[in-house]
């Protein structure tokens, strides 16, 4: 935002260098990015961040000056001499899209005549960049400059039946901007039409078919209040910044877009002529709330670290135009309709903070830093993390919110999410149950760039529903996961979390229990000593489809958190390493496609022998030689004896014996050449 020294002191007369009000500003949150010489005057260029659109203006610069130096703020007076004409008899307005716009404003000005603006005029927006074009442009930039309110002058004659209708556009069509720009317009672009066709993009740009030109001797003059994001986006898509969308992004004042008007009119009239029609074509179809945020002076002081006089805190409060109402240790403030980042009691200690002086904040020569143990949940995350990291995934962090459609797969009744409400996430707004819809988005971008594998993991929290049992008590249950994914190989994932439960827990027993998931086309629960601790599956076509998922089938498990941290046993037990030689055979066995590994687990248990000391799935084949509704599974068995070196002999019964119980219990068959 470039300001013109002399321009600024229209509104607050300060008396200072630029030199000075730039490192004023600098201090209450609007650093200098540096001062040129224009002249016998000075432009500053001052850093605006994206929540201070209240800032996009003189006025909004002037009130954050005026708040800091103590001297008054000036607002224009605004008088406009009105025909006997109504706007009403010549002009219309229709909201179509009232969540996308949410006040619009139209004037009639007649007998304007067009040419060349005054030397103060343009010299005053080509100090700040604009480049100048006519009086009635030239005055509706001055305007945007002067209230961050960016207004729009139309060719009246050229609107058909002076009616505005401010609706999306509908597929194929299109616009030709003011700078030339040929727009292919999309249907969820907001768009100023009239009952022909578009004649602006809202927010965005003019349309050249309605432009202001030598010939216009009646303008229609629009102020209105559009929907942020959706100007961002149309913005983005159609790759048409301006000025205007750079203030509608960061939300102009719903409240001021009248004023704004009556202003934009009245310099119009006064560099250009004509007269305003008597009133205004002003539709509002849902005033907001005004905002009221309570303070706690103790609060404050804790939070600051120093000992602000609450009638200072008051002072700079009431010069931000909050007015703060004191009782007591609290202070009651009513929030400006400019400053949309109000929302808590700590952006009002921030707004004290910044004005009162960050550099009045004492220093201290030493810190003072106490050093404590880690907690146990800490050593648990390392544990975990450094577990996984050594079986090749990655550690993720993902955002809590999903989309409605997702939550849908994943979950029986989505509507029992926890939602929000923010403007800025109208589609994931949902607090996500589980995480794994999170995980297996980010291996679809993994599989996009052609980073594979993809194995990655996540610890964080999840959001569940609780029982209903009193309508009062709507919060979710917020439980912390371990959520783990891969792109395939259902094998890897299944020995992962084996692993990990017996780094956690050497003598923890996993067992792998089918069981139907709503996400998943083959499932299970986990369970470790009799205790269900999470689930995995192969995911479901559903789900392939709704993440494009083509040539692979991606597979996840989900784990709670703090039951695996109970798992931990204190002190570990050590035990030395075995004298004797383990021997190990592989089984290739015939089965039928519905026999699951945890019937091969139960049928090997049945007859194992004490020297049995693992048994490990290699791997599935289906194919050459296998017949169809069968699948060949192979094994491997390992035997050790603790007393003495096993012989093959006795192997070899053991084996048999085994081969023996699968074939009773799964009518297994061994594979053969």
């Amino acid at each position: 935002m470039k300001i013109l020294l002399s321009w600024l002191n229209d509104y607050v007369e300060t008396g200072l260098p630029a030199e000075k009000v730039a490192q004023i500003l600098s201090d209450v949150g609007l650093p200098c990015e540096g001062i040129e010489s224009f002249g016998d005057d000075a432009v500053i260029d001052i850093e605006v961040t994206s929540n201070r659109g209240d800032c996009l203006s003189y006025i909004g610069i002037a009130r954050e000056l005026a708040a800091a130096t103590g001297k008054e703020l000036k607002v224009p007076a605004v008088k406009l001499d009105e025909s006997s004409k109504k706007v009403t008899d010549l002009a219309a307005v229709e909201i179509a899209e009232p969540d996308l716009c949410g006040r619009y404003t139209a004037r009639i000005i007649e007998g304007v005549k067009v040419g060349p603006s005054p030397d103060w005029l343009k010299s005053r927006i080509e100090a700040v960049g604009l480049r100048s074009v006519n009086n009635v442009v030239d005055a509706t930039n001055y305007a945007m400059m002067e209230t961050g309110q960016p207004p729009h002058a139309f060719d009246y004659e050229k609107l058909t039946q002076g009616r505005i209708i401010v609706r999306k556009a509908s597929s194929g069509e299109q616009l030709i901007s003011i700078d030339g720009s040929k727009c292919q317009l999309t249907p969820d672009m907001l768009i100023i039409a009239d009952p022909k066709g578009p004649v602006a993009i809202a927010g965005v740009m003019g349309g050249a078919d309605t432009e202001v030109s030598e010939t216009t001797e009646t303008v229609l003059l629009e102020d209105a209040y559009f929907d942020p994001i959706s100007i961002r986006k149309t913005s983005r898509q159609l790759s048409l910044p301006s000025e205007a969308s750079f203030r509608f992004e960061r939300t102009v004042d719903i409240e001021m877009v009248d004023w704004a008007s009556k202003r934009t009119a009245q310099l119009i009239t006064q560099v250009a002529g004509g007269e305003t029609a008597k009133g205004v074509v002003d539709i509002y179809p849902k005033k907001p709330e005004q905002k009221e945020v309570k303070l706690r002076l103790a609060r404050l002081n804790k939070v600051l670290g120093v000992e602000i006089p609450p009638r200072e805190a008051v002072k700079i409060l009431s010069g931000l135009s909050f007015q703060p109402k004191q009782k007591d240790d609290f202070v009651n403030c009513t929030v400006p309709s400019w400053r949309s980042d109000i929302e808590r009691e700590i952006d009002l200690i921030e707004e004290v903070a910044r004005v009162y002086g960050y550099n009045r904040i004492p220093t201290e020569q030493k810190i003072r830093i106490k050093v404590v143990p880690v907690d146990a949940r800490q050593k648990m995350t390392e544990s975990v993390g450094t577990y996984l990291n050594g079986c090749g995934f990655y550690e993720t962090i993902s955002v809590s919110f999903i989309d409605s459609s997702i939550a849908e797969l994943f979950a029986t009744d989505s509507s029992e999410h926890l939602g929000v409400k923010d403007v800025n996430r109208k589609g994931d707004n949902l607090l996500r149950q589980m995480l794994l819809p999170s995980l297996l988005a980010v291996i679809k971008t993994n599989l996009n760039v052609k980073n594979t594998p993809c194995r990655i993991f996540e610890i964080a929290d999840t959001f569940v529903p609780r029982p209903r049992q009193n309508k009062s008590d709507i919060l979710p249950i917020e439980k912390t996961k371990l959520a783990i994914a891969c792109d395939g190989d259902f094998s890897l994932l299944h020995g992962a979390v084996d692993g990990l439960i017996k780094s956690i827990n050497r003598d923890a027993e996993t067992v792998f229990k089918p069981t139907e998931l709503v996400w998943a086309q083959t499932g299970a629960q986990i369970i470790v000593n009799s205790i269900p601790v999470g689930i995995a599956g192969v995911v479901s076509q559903a789900v392939k489809e709704k993440f494009d998922f083509k040539n692979v089938t991606p597979c996840a498990a989900e784990l709670d958190f703090e039951m695996l941290s109970a798992l931990q046993v204190s002190p570990l037990k050590v035990r030395p390493v075995r004298k004797f030689p383990a021997i190990e055979r592989d089984l290739s066995i015939v089965i039928d496609e519905q026999v699951r590994w945890a019937d091969i687990i139960a049928a090997v248990d049945k007859k194992s022998p004490d020297e049995l000391e693992d048994v490990r799935f290699v791997g599935i084949y289906r194919g050459k030689g296998i017949p169809s509704g069968q699948k060949s599974l192979t094994l491997t068995l390992q035997f050790r004896d603790q007393d003495g070196t096993l012989t093959h002999e006795t192997v070899d019964r053991f084996q048999a014996d085994i081969l023996n119980s699968l074939t009773e219990s799964t009518g297994a068959q061994l594979r053969t050449l």
